[in-house]
């Protein structure tokens, strides 16, 4: 039994050793860098992404000539809250959600 306690790196008395505040600071030090890592590098550049892509669904305007998700071009027929008719060649219309739109095209 003292093999075991001694392998697992117990103290010979037997008591675990009391973590003072400075040790329960140290522990929390990493998690703090990660956190930071993980805004800076993951969560921060997908919300400045998701205000561009909401003001430019806010900018659109009927004639406008625009792209999909999905690769479609299309000038823009008629406008709705959340709903969008592309006319895609002479006389046909088609009805896609607002947020499959990428791009505006110039």
């Amino acid at each position: 039994m003292l093999g075991i306690a001694f392998a697992m790196g117990a103290p010979a008395g037997g008591a675990a050793p009391q973590a003072g505040g400075m040790g329960a600071f140290m522990q929390i030090v990493p998690l703090i860098f990660m956190f930071a890592i993980f805004y800076f590098l993951l969560i921060r550049p997908q919300q400045k992404k998701a205000k561009e892509h909401r003001a430019l669904l806010d900018a659109l305007k009927v004639g406008d000539d625009v792209k999909t998700a999905s690769g479609i071009h299309g000038k823009i027929a008629a406008l709705e809250d959340q709903v969008i008719t592309l006319e895609v060649a002479s006389g046909v219309k088609i009805k896609i959600d607002k947020p499959f739109v990428t791009t505006v095209v110039k």
